[in-house]
């Protein structure tokens, strides 16, 4: 069988006494491998420089998260600021929004570089594109606010201390809370701000009060820095082990990367309580790299996102990987889409051809792509998923005894299209380049064509 193959779809056509009888098969157990590449970012050179794809700089970058219009929004760790990164055509433009380069400091409030961050780790968007970021070393919540008109963005602290008070585990409103290097953040659509209390081995909400500037902190699940564990239940009878990732999915649920336990978590509401299981992973101790479903094994999962279908991906850091789980009923089937786990590198590709070094967080737009913050690598990364043979759409069939289709897929991406009469041994016919409106494709056996089936695949 084909290596880092992506089959969809297959369709088979035959004639019979000169009627035609077509069956679509859906080619699900196929591995979905996805395709990635660089939008910014030099594996070769850390700094932080703004620019154009490989020529703007990245120092550690740990936190992403996407917008509703395609931004890109980066906390560069190491260079204690917060990047935007904007497509233009095929083009990612990269400019910093706030904070100042490589100048880490005490917790201080401002517009643009007057603000100071110490390694800012976790960040993600609302929808009136507010930025909320962990503020990892002044234990902090920061709230990043762009200023409409204008190209300024304006930072508050809505949680925390700062670092001249030691780490805590307080609920509270605003400084009164105590945070212990908070590191992935989640929100809602009503500005709830979930929070991965990674040290405090707990999950924490903050909610905005209405008609004020205030924000109360209060703990959903977890037991606190000094009880640490795996057990699940309800609230605070649930236990995590440094959890480092957190997202949220259209149906309120929450998913967190539970790093020391090498498990991911799922957080189900149920009225004001939280119930805490576990979706994938063995335990504390059982660390590796398997697929398969429930019980898959981890090396130290620190980021997670949800795309709309409810699928979860999840940064594999110390296996250099990116894992996606499918939710089958109660069940959870664990796939690796890129990456290799005995190998880290910088490579572009599919599959194990492509290389991360440990890669730190995730997010996932609209169209399924995978967006990584690839930290050793000082670089962010861009998934596309597999291309598709859309057979809703017209043309689909055979068209004057020719078998016709279209294919949807990232553009500048490079599709093959195999052929096979048994579903066992597949021959490359068609190979070619998705533009901005997908693919055309005819069967280029003359007709009629013998009867096959069909899938796409990354090269």
């Amino acid at each position: 069988m084909v290596q880092n193959r992506a089959a969809l779809k297959g369709m088979r056509n035959q004639w019979a006494g000169g009627l035609l009888a077509m069956w679509i098969i859906a080619a699900s157990s196929y591995a979905q491998t996805y395709a990635f590449r660089n939008v910014a970012g030099n594996a070769t050179t850390n700094g932080g420089m703004d620019g154009t794809n490989g020529n703007a700089q990245l120092y550690a970058p740990s936190g992403a998260a996407v917008d509703s219009q395609g931004n890109l929004y980066v906390a560069d760790q190491f260079n204690c600021t917060i990047r935007k990164i904007t497509p233009v055509g095929t083009n990612w433009v990269v400019t910093t929004i706030a904070g100042s380069v490589q100048i880490s400091g005490p917790l201080r409030d401002g517009t643009n570089s007057s603000a100071l961050f110490n390694f800012p780790t976790g960040i993600a968007v609302d929808p009136s594109s507010n930025l909320f970021v962990a503020d990892q070393y002044n234990y902090a919540i920061r709230k990043v606010t762009p200023l409409t008109g204008t190209t300024n963005w304006v930072v508050t602290t809505i949680a925390g201390q700062g670092p001249t008070k030691l780490p805590g585990f307080a609920d509270g409103t605003n400084a009164s809370a105590f945070f212990n290097q908070p590191s992935g953040l989640a929100v809602d659509g009503n500005s709830n701000v979930f929070v991965a209390d990674q040290y405090n081995n707990a999950i924490r909400k903050i909610s905005p009060v209405p008609g004020t500037t205030n924000w109360v902190v209060t703990t959903i699940a977890g037991q606190g820095p000094d009880t640490n564990g795996v057990a699940n239940g309800t609230n605070t009878a649930a236990q995590f082990n440094a959890p480092s990732g957190i997202a949220m999915d259209s149906s309120g649920n929450l998913f967190v990367a539970d790093q020391f336990n090498n498990e991911i978590r799922k957080m189900t509401p149920s009225g004001t309580n939280w119930i805490v299981t576990t979706i994938a992973g063995q335990g504390p101790g059982k660390t590796g790299f398997t697929d398969g479903t429930n019980t898959a094994l981890f090396n130290h999962p620190t980021g997670l996102a949800v795309d709309t279908n409810g699928n979860v991906y999840v940064a594999d850091e110390q296996n250099n990987t990116i894992r996606k789980l499918t939710p089958f009923g109660t069940n959870w089937l664990t796939t690796t889409i890129g990456g290799h786990a005995l190998k880290s590198g910088t490579n572009n590709g599919s599959g194990t051809n492509d290389l991360f070094y440990s890669p730190f967080s995730l997010a996932v737009d609209g169209k399924g792509s995978v967006f990584v913050a690839d930290m050793y690598n000082n670089t962010i990364r861009i998934g596309f998923p597999p291309p598709a043979i859309l057979t809703a759409a017209p043309p689909f069939g055979l068209n004057q005894g020719q078998f016709e289709f279209n294919l949807a897929g990232p553009t500048a991406q490079l599709v093959v299209v195999e052929a096979s009469s048994n579903l066992l041994a597949w021959l490359p016919i068609w190979t070619n380049t998705f533009g901005p409106g997908g693919l055309f494709f005819a069967d280029p056996q003359p007709p009629p064509p013998p009867p096959r089936f069909y899938r796409a695949r990354l090269p």
